[in-house]
């Protein structure tokens, strides 16, 4: 199945099942030689897959400004002819509903819901396949893009590759404070600022809370056990994870949390969603 078309059917469903695979779980002692073992073996790379609804039937206003985006400074970024359409798409409303952000407070507001309900046009831009290390890079480059269709006219923007949605004031906070992270040059900041912008956070798998498309910034997924305290808390936890492997490495991580190193996912290698770092899944 073309893998954009995986995309967008999976971010149409609401959850998806645990679906266990052949791959093996590294103990804390293997530490970060087995998750970067492991990444260059695969085949995978991460990349962006951008949705932005237009206003009008005509797509030449957010094609023309995505193009231009391109050459200026969105390297390696495409415009997906194939599922790009000057009309609507019916099964939009659904596929935002489902995507929204849930954590952030006020992450989207009713005229964020009536402008996805009002959209006539449809335009998918793709990223670059992403080495681990241009992930955060590439990331900002991302939120650049969104920034110039916002200014072009688009009313809604989603990021497919882990299925999240957020209203405008939203993408422009976000926008301000990855703008500020790059002027700073600091590129924690960038991580986890690309980390709020592009992942999914908490989605559910028997027995854990799970992230989703923390590896469009070059990290491994983060399970919580369920029963470690509300979806809030939970969240908390996942991002207080991410910014520890950032920080300090993967493998103080996972022996300061008494954590493994899972490559066992709910996603087929050839999906959007699927994170060749592997998930650190903290003990029950």
């Amino acid at each position: 199945m073309n893998l954009l078309r995986r995309a967008l059917l999976a971010s149409i469903a609401a959850m998806i099942g645990w679906k266990p695979s052949s791959s093996k779980e590294i103990s804390p002692a293997s530490g970060e030689t087995a998750i970067q073992t492991e990444a260059e073996e695969s085949s995978v790379t991460p990349r962006h897959v951008l949705c932005f609804l237009g206003k009008g039937r005509d797509l030449s206003p957010l094609s023309d400004a995505a193009s231009q985006a391109i050459r200026d400074f969105a390297t390696g970024f495409s415009i997906d002819e194939d599922y790009s359409q000057a009309e609507p798409d019916d099964r939009m409303s659904q596929s935002f509903a489902v995507c929204w952000d849930r954590v952030e407070a006020d992450a989207w507001s009713p005229a964020d819901e009536d402008a996805v309900s009002d959209h006539q046009s449809v335009l998918y831009v793709l990223g670059p396949s992403m080495p681990q290390a241009e992930t955060v890079k590439v990331s900002m480059l991302a939120l650049r893009l969104v920034e110039r269709l916002i200014g072009a006219g688009a009313v809604a923007v989603k990021g497919e590759s882990a299925g999240i949605a957020h209203g405008f004031d939203r993408w422009r906070e976000l926008i301000r404070q990855g703008a500020e992270a790059v002027k700073a040059a600091d590129p924690l900041a960038q991580q986890r600022i690309g980390r709020l912008a592009f992942a999914k956070r908490p989605l559910s798998v028997p027995g854990y809370l799970e992230s989703v498309g923390f590896h469009l910034v070059g990290l491994p997924e983060v399970y919580v056990p369920e029963t470690a305290g509300s979806e809030r808390q939970i969240v908390a936890i996942m991002d207080a994870v991410a910014d520890e492997i950032a920080r300090r490495g993967l493998e103080p991580t996972l022996k300061e949390r008494r954590a493994s190193l899972s490559f066992d996912s709910t996603y087929e290698p050839d999906e959007f969603k699927f994170n060749p770092y592997g998930i650190v899944r903290l003990p029950k």
